[in-house]
C-alpha cells in the first residue's frame, strides 16, 4: 500500500460528476499551480455540518435484499469515509457529489426525534422494527455533536418500541445505559460492521472508522450487558478480505456475538470510478486484479442492480466466499442465532404510558 498517495483522512479522492447535474467542477492544473505559487490550499478537506428539515423520517424498505422492513437516517452523507459505501449515490439526490462531497457535506435532521415520536403513536401503526443506519451510520462522529441517535433512543424505549441498529463506531457504548433498558424487554438489537482485522487496511479502506480493537471491545462490552450483537462482515471484498472471514469469525465469537453476516461488494453507480481511482493509488500491486476479481462476481461488471444477484453475486469467487461464511457458521455459531425482537409492548404505551384501562 501507498497511504502517502491518498488524501488525509478521506476515501473518495475527488468530487465525480453528479449524474443529474449537466455542469461539474473540477479542480484544473493550472489553479493548483497558482495555489502552490501563493501558498494557498486548493482544498481545505473540512467538513460541513448543515441542517435539513425533512417531513418524514422513517422509510419502508422495499428491497428483498435487504433484511429490514423499515429504516431511518438520521444524517445524510457519513464521515467514516468508506470507499465502498453504497449509500454514496444517494448524495446525488441532494445536489452533491458522491464522492468527497458525500463525506464533507454532512446533513443533519435534527428534528428526527419528533419525527420518529409522531410516526410510532400513529393510530394505525403497528410495531416493527425500525432499523437505524439503513443508509449511513447513525454513530459516525457528526453524532457525537448532535446526540440524535440518542435521543431517538430515548423515544424507542418511551414508547417501548423495537429498534434495530447499525455502526462501526465505537460511540454506540456512550448510551449503553438506554441500550441495556431496552434489552430488558427484547427491545434491541446491534448490527456491528467490521471488514478486516488489519489496521493497515482499515486505515486506507475505512479512514474515519473505529479501529478494529475498538470495534471488537464494543462487540464485548454489548453482549457482556446483554446486548444480542450480530456481526457484519461487509463488504467481502476478494484478495482485500476474503481471505479473513474465518479468522474474523473467530475474533468475533470469542467477542461475543451470536452470529454473522455478510455482503459482496458491489459498485454501482458512481462508487465504480471511486473505488478504482482509489484502489490505484492505495493498492497499486494488486489493483486490476481486485478489480477483475469483483467484476467476475457480476456478470463482468462493477456494477450489479440485479435483485437475488447484486449483494450474493455469481460465479467460482462468489461461491469460494459464501463456502467460508457457511463454514465460519457450521464452525463457530452453531446452535446459536439472534432473538426476534418484541413487538408486544407499542400498543399499550403509544401515549407514553402504561395504559390502566
Amino acid at each position: 500500500m501507498n497511504p502517502k498517495s491518498i488524501l488525509k483522512g478521506r476515501g473518495a479522492q475527488h468530487n465525480v460528476p453528479n449524474r443529474f447535474f449537466e455542469l461539474s467542477h473540477e479542480l484544473r492544473d493550472d489553479f493548483l499551480e497558482y495555489c502552490a505559487k501563493e501558498g494557498e490550499q486548493a482544498d481545505k478537506n473540512k467538513t460541513l455540518y448543515l441542517p435539513v428539515f425533512p417531513k418524514t423520517i422513517v422509510n419502508k424498505v422495499t428491497s428483498p435484499d435487504v433484511g429490514m422492513g423499515y429504516s431511518m437516517n438520521m444524517y445524510q452523507g457519513c464521515e467514516h469515509g468508506c470507499v465502498y459505501c453504497y449509500a454514496r449515490n444517494s448524495h446525488e439526490y441532494w445536489g452533491y457529489s458522491a464522492g468527497l462531497d458525500f463525506e464533507r457535506r454532512i446533513l443533519v435532521k435534527k428534528d428526527a426525534p419528533k419525527l420518529l415520536e409522531a410516526f410510532i403513536k400513529r393510530k394505525n401503526w403497528k410495531a416493527f422494527p425500525i432499523v437505524m443506519s439503513g443508509n449511513t451510520d447513525c454513530y459516525q462522529p457528526a453524532e457525537k455533536q448532535f446526540e440524535i441517535t440518542r435521543e431517538c433512543l430515548k423515544v424507542f424505549l418511551k414508547y417501548k418500541h423495537p429498534v434495530g441498529i447499525i455502526t462501526k463506531n465505537a460511540l454506540i457504548l456512550r448510551d449503553l445505559d438506554i441500550l441495556k433498558a431496552l434489552a430488558n424487554d427484547n427491545l434491541i438489537a446491534v448490527n456491528i460492521s467490521i471488514t478486516s482485522l488489519s489496521e493497515e487496511t482499515r486505515r486506507v479502506l475505512e479512514p474515519r472508522t473505529a479501529t478494529i480493537k475498538k470495534r471488537l471491545e464494543t462487540v464485548k462490552v454489548l453482549s457482556e450487558n446483554g446486548i444480542p450483537v450480530n456481526v457484519m462482515l461487509a463488504p467481502i471484498i476478494p484478495s482485500i478480505n476474503s481471505h479473513e472471514i474465518l479468522p474474523m469469525a473467530k475474533k468475533v465469537q470469542e467477542a461475543g456475538a451470536l452470529s454473522i453476516a455478510h455482503t459482496l461488494v458491489r459498485l454501482n453507480g458512481a462508487i465504480g470510478e471511486i473505488f478504482t481511482e482509489w484502489i490505484k493509488k492505495a493498492m497499486p500491486d494488486r489493483a486490476d486484479k481486485v478489480l477483475h476479481q469483483i467484476e467476475s462476481c457480476h456478470g463482468g461488471k462493477l456494477n450489479d442492480s440485479r435483485f437475488g444477484k447484486r449483494m450474493r453475486g455469481e460465479g467460482e469467487i462468489a461461491k469460494q466466499i459464501h463456502d467460508l461464511i457457511k463454514l465460519a457458521r457450521h464452525k463457530y455459531f452453531k446452535d446459536k442465532a439472534m432473538p426476534k425482537l418484541n413487538t408486544t409492548l407499542h400498543e399499550q404505551y403509544k401515549e407514553g404510558q402504561l395504559k390502566l384501562f
